[in-house]
């Protein structure tokens, strides 16, 4: 497989639009025309799983790029991961599927023929710039036995040259096109799902969702989307903690177990990758005397060891029916949200305040006493009260409650990384020398004091 970026933009035009002249939108611009038949045959679940996520799976034969081609949305366009032409759809791009479509079967959903007249903008050296194309789109459903449908769109892709794209888009308005409200050809084909009423609570709970999904895609790929796909866990938790009065408790159910058994798999990994980083910058500060033998090296072996291990075990729960029923879970609320029609903005204030009182309770008890568990305990009411501001829209009080959770979260840092270091000393096999592991503990200890008088 291979991938690269793709951004692109889509114009509406009717059969009477007339392309303008692009040799002269950059200096030394040169032109080439060409003509190519395309046909496209997608795949999707009954339900359209992938398409509501903003993933498109096709097989593409025709032009300078036949073979199969999933996109994925990606900041500042989409990923486009290419797999060789086949019969078949590819075992490894079907996989990286597989958490989206909540394991259901892929079938084709649509077949696009597209006749594209090219204008490739190139420079002096030859480099693409950008690719206009005029396309005279035929798009059949199977299920649909209406008449196919048929439209003609522009559409402009900037090559590895292009950056700023603007003068080349401003031409096609000048000439009368209009931006296209679809993203695909495929969304155009199909319909968009139909949009319901939501607000604050419903939008909240729908952007954490697209990002688990969007994690579940960058894991498959091997990629590190871990700490955003934690956050977004932990919003929804929080989410399901502080307003869980004004939810459906039948539709609920027991996900606010399930997404703490999921995120603390993924939480494995990430505590090692974090830490590994903390004791690298550690060790680079001490004294060079107090540092015996490779112990920086062996030290980063071991974890990197669990870390391979916990990231292997997270592949493993991908794959399992728990796992994937809280995608479907997740995926049913994006259409039928777990909440009654009566969400008032008053009702959501009003959960939100309660939040920050108890978050505020908190701090209190774990300043009037000792205990990292009380300072921990602190910290996740703090987490709620920031997230429930979020939700809410209060600015000053997300501000307030995210500089707590920072000092605290540097407390939680030094109590993860003592037990760390006591554990790895006391287990790990294959150290050398422990000396220096007593003294970064010595050194957590005096961070703990110093984060616990900063709060």
């Amino acid at each position: 497989m291979s991938d690269y970026l793709e951004r692109e933009s889509k114009w509406d035009i009717d059969e009477r639009f007339a392309f303008p002249a692009f040799d002269d939108v950059y200096q030394g611009v040169r032109v080439a025309e060409s003509t190519t038949d395309l046909t496209s045959t997608y795949f999707d679940t009954d339900d359209h799983d992938l398409l509501a996520h903003g993933l498109s799976l096709r097989q593409r034969v025709g032009g300078d790029d036949s073979g199969w081609q999933l996109k994925v949305p990606a900041e500042g366009g989409r990923t486009e991961i290419r797999s060789e032409l086949s019969d078949a759809i590819p075992d490894d791009i079907s996989e990286l599927t597989r958490g989206v479509r909540l394991g259901k079967q892929l079938a084709v959903v649509a077949t696009i023929h597209t006749r594209r007249d090219r204008y490739r903008l190139l420079t002096p050296e030859g480099d693409l710039i950008a690719e206009v194309a005029d396309d005279h789109v035929h798009a059949d459903v199977p299920s649909d036995h209406d008449e196919a449908v048929v439209w003609r769109e522009a559409e402009v892709e900037a090559g590895p040259a292009g950056n700023d794209l603007s003068v080349v888009t401003d031409r096609l308005v000048s000439a009368g096109a209009k931006e296209s409200a679809h993203s695909s050809k495929l969304e155009r084909t199909l319909g968009v799902p139909k949009t319901r009423s939501s607000g604050p609570l419903d939008d909240y709970l729908d952007k954490q969702i697209d990002i688990v999904f969007a994690g579940d895609v960058g894991l498959r790929r091997r990629l590190d989307p871990i700490h955003d796909t934690r956050v977004a866990i932990r919003r929804l938790r929080s989410t399901l903690r502080v307003f869980g009065k004004l939810l459906d408790a039948d539709a609920v159910g027991d996900l606010d177990t399930e997404l703490k058994w999921f995120g603390s798999e993924l939480g494995r990994v990430r505590d090692c990758q974090v830490q590994r980083k903390r004791f690298a910058a550690a060790i680079a500060e001490l004294d060079p005397k107090l540092v015996v033998g490779p112990i920086a090296r062996e030290l980063d072996d071991e974890l990197l060891t669990r870390q391979t291990h916990a990231r292997s075990d997270v592949a493993d729960v991908m794959d399992s029916p728990r796992y994937l029923a809280i995608l479907a879970k997740l995926q049913h609320w994006t259409t039928s949200p777990p909440m009654p029609d009566t969400v008032t903005p008053k009702s959501l204030r009003k959960r939100a305040r309660r939040a920050a009182r108890k978050a505020d309770d908190r701090l209190e008890t774990a300043l009037l006493g000792d205990s990292d568990d009380a300072l921990h305990r602190a910290r996740k009411a703090a987490k709620r009260a920031r997230y429930a501001g979020e939700l809410i829209g209060k600015k000053k009080r997300v501000k307030h409650y995210k500089k707590i959770q920072r000092v605290l979260g540097d407390h939680q840092d030094s109590v993860v990384a003592r037990q760390t270091l006591f554990d790895v000393a006391t287990t790990a096999s294959g150290l050398t020398n422990t000396f220096t592991l007593g003294v970064l503990y010595t050194r957590e200890g005096r961070t703990a004091a110093r984060t616990r008088a900063a709060f």
